[in-house]
């Protein structure tokens, strides 16, 4: 008898898993949605959206974007962990991955723990920008300019742990000067009032600042890469202008832990082929940016940047005494 129900056991757990398999295998049969936690109109909304489309068309279901901002991007995070695991509700994030374990003194989510890694996405370097009348003309009158003024100096940023944020503390400790920071609900707000002029500067990725910098609509002083980037070849990387201050931001997409091996593996080839799509990638040089190799745009190497980011912003944040509630 014992024997008898043994077998059944093993049957039964044997059909919830083939059945398992066969719902990863018919997946996705509706919409994914694609969970970015800043504001619309800001830099990981724009890369979303981008991908969006070309994963749309190789799924063959729609990947709608869905915006939940505020908290710095832990809110949206903290949103599709808790998500069920079936594939339908995946998290576009950036570095701030990394950075919250440490702002954030009682996160309700572990980055390495409750979430399954897809792959990475791209790299984003950084510009210095202004309002298009603010007094310095150049990236060396510019930081004569901040540590002559200081706290006059007004820094917008897209909140606690953005990536403008973050810059800006890198910023201030290599001047060893304070400014007055202004956060924003997103950086697409902040760059409006950059633009509009009631805002000083910001620092934030090209993705949010290329058009406005082609545009004449802001002053750029610098770009944060080794190399002058080919779609702003006429601005000069920080090195040139004698600021040591070097920072990228990488971009990842994630499921909620537990979801089906074979679910992350279809949506890692379909982040793949969009990667590789002539239309992203064309996109993406007009932005300042380039995606990453199919090497990079892995379970594996998002989990592995994922992991040394964090160790690295740790000792920048703990260093620089700035957390969050």
């Amino acid at each position: 008898m014992k024997k008898t129900v043994f077998t059944l056991a093993a049957v039964l757990l044997g059909g919830l898993a083939l059945s398992g398999t066969a719902l990863a295998q018919g997946y996705p049969t509706k919409p994914v949605t694609v969970v970015v936690p800043f504001s619309a109109g800001g830099p990981t909304d724009t890369v979303a959206r981008l991908l969006a489309e070309v994963m749309s068309q190789d799924l063959g279901q729609q990947v709608v974007v869905q915006n939940v901002g505020g908290a710095g991007g832990t809110l949206g995070a903290g949103q599709v962990a808790t998500a069920p695991n079936d594939g339908y509700t995946l998290l576009l994030h950036h570095i701030g991955m990394s950075t919250a374990p440490t702002l954030y003194r009682s996160l309700p989510y572990d980055p390495a723990k409750d979430f399954a890694p897809i792959g990475l996405i791209t790299s984003v370097p950084m510009t210095l920008v202004a309002r298009k009348d603010f007094e310095p003309t150049t990236l060396a009158e510019l930081m004569d300019y901040i540590k002559a003024n200081g706290e006059n100096v007004t820094y917008a940023h897209a909140g606690i742990g953005s990536a403008s944020q973050l810059c800006g503390m890198l910023l201030m400790d290599a001047l060893d000067t304070q400014m007055t920071t202004v956060p924003y609900q997103g950086a697409g707000p902040a760059m409006t009032d950059i633009i509009g002029g009631q805002i000083d500067m910001i620092c934030d990725q090209t993705t949010n600042t290329t058009s406005q910098i082609k545009a004449g609509e802001v002053k750029a002083y610098a770009v944060t890469s080794q190399n002058r980037l080919d779609a702003l070849p006429d601005v000069p990387t920080t090195k040139e202008g004698g600021l040591g201050l070097e920072i990228g931001v990488w971009h990842g997409l994630y499921a909620p832990a537990g979801t089906d091996p074979a679910i992350i593996e279809r949506l890692e080839k379909s982040l793949q082929v969009a990667l590789a799509n002539e239309t992203v990638i064309s996109r993406f040089a007009e932005l300042g940016t380039y995606p990453v190799t199919a090497e990079e745009a892995t379970p594996d190497a998002l989990a592995q940047t994922l992991a040394s980011q964090t160790e690295l912003w740790r000792a920048v944040i703990e260093a620089a005494g700035v957390y969050a509630d």
